[in-house]
């Protein structure tokens, strides 16, 4: 990809910081085991989703000129035991916002989910 301005990058972010606070519910992310879609277009095995998380609403806590920061979402009981992959972001109308590789895009400290368990993230930003 090309090196965009500040100014391009400062829209792109503030767009996306938008997406991600239109609909009327809560930004969510789901944490996934198994392979990840290829593409956000492709739907995700239900089946393998391990853990939602529900972001406050708001979900922007910061927009800055490289990434957009989301307030640290509500803990969520783990659904299923398994090993987190992947995760998908959903904006407040149930739109897919971004798919995110576990240990490459975002981090866990236990990627080892076990049914019952609890899990919150803290910090996530996201950049375009």
């Amino acid at each position: 990809m090309s090196k965009t301005s500040i100014n391009a990058r400062l829209a792109m972010i503030q767009a996306f910081a938008n997406f991600m606070d239109s609909g009327s519910q809560s930004a969510t992310v789901i944490f996934y085991e198994g392979v990840q879609p290829a593409s956000p277009a492709v739907v995700a095995e239900p089946d393998n989703a391990l853990v939602t998380l529900v972001f406050p609403e708001p979900c922007i806590q910061e927009t800055t000129a490289t990434y957009v920061e989301l307030h640290p979402a509500d803990t969520a009981t783990v659904i299923k035991t398994g090993t987190a992959t992947w995760a998908r972001v959903f904006n407040g109308a149930g739109e897919v916002a971004a798919d995110l590789t576990v240990g490459a895009d975002i981090s866990l400290a236990n990627t080892n989910l076990v049914l019952g368990g609890t899990l919150f993230i803290q910090s996530i930003k996201l950049r375009p």
